[in-house]
């Protein structure tokens, strides 16, 4: 693959990177105030639980209890969308009704307890609202430099996978509405050759590719964009489209990407490759990679690598020819898992499990097992899933621009993007921070903004406040754009 052109391209306006620091810099006020305020109301609301339950201490911890619940509630409600709301409000109502079961069984009165109650909900509302507000503008500064507007493509091409997701092409009628939108249709019959077929598109003048598939057909199509920088369009017709998920794309309903092609932003995301190759999403190794291998597997699919992995691992009971040098020098061997992803997944006790908040960090994220047998490294993954890892000794986690994996035969079993392949070794996983141009509907900023808020902790709030939290991810944000 060519090298990826500079994120920042030539075909329209776009803030430099200096300028956006700048911009950042002079709407921290803004953002720090929010943050000061927010600050203020949760300590306000701590202080206010404890005042109204003094006399009777013991029911306090009840009451914060249903205080803590119902901060986390409202914070899901106001960074999510459809499930996650609910869960969100449904988290807020029940945090509500602890604190009131306090109050009454601390023998507040009836109409005591209303108004008690009513201070305690305005001060959370002012509370929530303020966080959320720093930091929606703090992301959105660092949103300056990967969103921009610009004219809609001329000669888009929309290739389409009819048998993807289960015909979601025919079901949603995705060929008549690209028709209605001016952007002429391909589709992927039995047999043809899906880059062959994005290439001629390019050959025929098209200024614009776009992929309604799932995620490996969008990594390859996504790669020709990306060699002849041209932006590219991301239509979720496939079966569970990861990658439109973590883009905070809409992936029940394919037919709102298909606004991109008529008025779409253009975001800068990062992609990854392995040994020259594209992928939006993973690349396995081990276990995993050894599943995807097995005749049947695309029928059958399981969900994703990080839920079956334990399963997998049980069933094994040798390490495989896998070696890689960890960040602090040391020589692993034997791996049983190793998984590298386009921008770290979360992992632990979250809704989040198994996603990327952002794609525009410029890291890989390396995941890495290496046990003594599958039961022993199992139970590794599992404690990881569930945020125990701490320091154990089998497992590594972390985060960098450049990883290589070797093994002694020169050649490895590896899935990328869920494609079962055998390539060569050593392997060389390199990140490409805001190298694929993506486009995307113009609600897609503040969807992006809402899945980084979800990464919020009181010390964040903190730093933006004092000032430095939100400088240093302006900062960042700039930075990559620069490389």
């Amino acid at each position: 693959m060519k090298d990826a052109p500079s994120p920042l391209g030539s075909d329209g306006p776009v803030r430099p990177a200096g300028s956006a620091r700048r911009a950042g810099l002079g709407l921290s006020g803004r953002s720090r105030i929010m943050a000061a305020v927010a600050l203020v109301a949760l300590c306000g609301l701590v202080v206010a639980v404890i005042i109204f339950l003094l006399r009777s201490a013991g029911y306090v911890f009840l009451g914060l209890a249903g205080a803590a619940i119902s901060i986390g509630g409202a914070w899901w409600f106001l960074t999510g969308r459809r499930h996650r709301r609910a869960v969100g409000a449904a988290g807020l109502v029940a945090g509500i009704g602890v604190m009131a079961a306090a109050l009454v069984l601390a023998g507040v009165g009836g109409e005591q307890v209303l108004v008690r109650l009513i201070v305690v909900a305005g001060i959370l509302a002012v509370g929530m609202s303020a966080g959320r507000a720093a930091m929606l503008g703090t992301i959105r500064t660092t949103a300056a430099v990967p969103f921009r507007r610009r004219l809609p493509p001329s000669r888009p091409v929309l290739i389409c996978n009819p048998w993807s997701g289960g015909g979601k092409v025919e079901k949603f009628a995705l060929v008549d509405l690209a028709k209605s939108l001016g952007v002429e249709t391909v589709l992927l019959d039995r047999g043809l050759d899906l880059e062959q077929l994005a290439r001629d598109a390019i050959e025929r003048g098209a200024d614009c590719l776009g992929m309604a598939g799932g995620d490996g057909s969008q990594a390859l199509v996504a790669s020709i964009a990306i060699e002849h920088d041209i932006p590219f369009v991301c239509v979720s017709a496939g079966t569970r489209n990861h990658f439109a998920l973590d883009l905070g794309l809409e992936r029940d309903d394919p037919r709102k990407s298909m606004d991109s092609f008529r008025d779409g932003l253009e975001r800068r995301v990062d992609f990854a490759t392995v040994n020259g190759r594209l992928f939006v999403n993973n690349v396995s190794l081990g276990v995993y990679a050894t599943i995807v291998q097995q005749e049947g597997y695309r029928e059958a699919k399981l969900e994703t690598s990080s839920t079956l992995l334990p399963d997998l691992l049980g069933q094994s009971d040798k390490p495989f020819d896998l070696q890689f040098t960890a960040p602090d020098g040391s020589e692993v061997d034997g791996s049983l898992v190793i998984q590298v992803s386009n921008n770290p997944y979360v992992l632990g006790p979250s809704p989040n499990v198994s996603q990327r908040l952002r794609l525009d960090s410029g890291q890989l994220g390396v995941l890495a097992v290496a046990a003594g047998s599958g039961t022993e490294a199992a139970a590794v993954v599992t404690a990881m899933l569930a945020g125990r890892q701490g320091r154990n000794r089998h497992a590594l986690r972390f985060a960098t621009k450049r990883f290589e994996v070797r093994s002694r035969s020169g050649q490895a079993f590896v899935g990328v993007d869920g494609e079962a392949l055998e390539l060569a070794t050593p392997l060389d996983f390199a990140i490409h921070p805001m190298g694929l141009r993506l486009l995307v509907p113009e609600d897609n900023l503040e969807q992006a903004a809402r899945r980084r808020a979800r990464e919020v902790h009181l010390g964040d709030l903190v730093g933006i406040a004092s000032g430095r939290a939100g400088q240093r991810k302006i900062i960042e944000s700039s930075n990559a754009g620069d490389e």
